[in-house]
């Protein structure tokens, strides 16, 4: 967690993506994240006590020369998201960051291994933060993205949320439990893990379980981002517990990117 720093930064927009899914912009003077890292994030007007651990989607250099625009893609699920959905720009943000590890951690730096083969990224819902951030440093068609949700109100909203890895992949995947965008079905269903040299997956625990035990029959590595619920985000509380075949571990600290083979769903 070299660079961890906690700071109160400025909201430089807050966009409507999808259904319940919103980007927030915020800027950042701290050191760059890395893909798989998240932050502690809480609006300066809250109404909840504790921060919200929420992944980095994108991150660029600011404009100014000075730190970095960094966004996070969050789905308003309770009250702590839900005052993330209401502040708007000019408004003042906390920000602790970055935490945890990073898909880097796991992969070779070209994004294939010893063989010709990709690795497949697989998101499910807001699962594709993380895996967006990861999509941007990887070179281009050395992956698969495959992205998994429940249903799109439109075609525009698809695109409007899958913006950021439309054009990097050789493979763009996308299925819908209707069936209305895409595929119909779960992304599991779709995915030969034979295909590729490593899979990275973040989205819910069925589907993380699933993706896990094909790769496991194959023998090819996974790696899995994992959502965890934090009052701290630095391993000082022990309320992000993740069940292991080494013992319990801390999903802020040990991860949240974990082996596959070694979460015990």
């Amino acid at each position: 967690m070299t660079g961890k720093q906690c700071l109160t930064c400025g909201v430089l927009g807050n966009y409507a993506v999808a259904d319940g899914i919103f980007r927030l912009d915020c800027s950042w003077p701290g050191a760059a994240p890395r893909a798989g890292q998240f932050f502690m994030v809480k609006p300066k007007r809250s109404s909840v006590f504790l921060p919200r651990p929420i992944s980095v989607s994108a991150w660029e250099p600011a404009a100014a020369g000075n730190g970095y625009t960094v966004q996070f893609l969050v789905a308003a699920h309770g009250k702590g998201t839900a005052d993330l959905a209401e502040l708007r720009a000019g408004e003042s943000v906390e920000l602790t960051g970055p935490l945890g590890n990073a898909w880097a951690d796991f992969l070779p730096r070209s994004g294939r291994a010893q063989s010709s083969k990709p690795i497949a990224l697989i998101g499910g819902g807001i699962g594709i933060a993380p895996l967006e951030a990861l999509a941007a440093e990887l070179p281009k068609d050395s992956f698969d993205f495959y992205a998994g949700f429940k249903a799109f109100q439109n075609r525009s909203e698809r695109n409007t949320l899958l913006g950021p890895v439309l054009t990097g992949p050789a493979n763009l995947i996308v299925a819908t439990e209707n069936g209305k965008e895409g595929l119909k079905g779960t992304i599991p269903g779709f995915l030969n893990p034979a295909d590729y040299s490593a899979v990275c997956a973040c989205g819910p625990q069925a589907m993380l379980r699933a993706v896990a035990e094909k790769c496991a029959a194959a023998g090819v590595p996974c790696y899995v981002s994992l959502e965890r619920r934090m009052a701290c985000g630095v391993g000082a509380c022990l309320g992000c517990t993740v069940t292991t075949t080494k013992g319990n571990r801390r999903c802020c600290t040990d991860g949240p990117v974990f082996s596959a083979a070694e979460v015990l769903f």
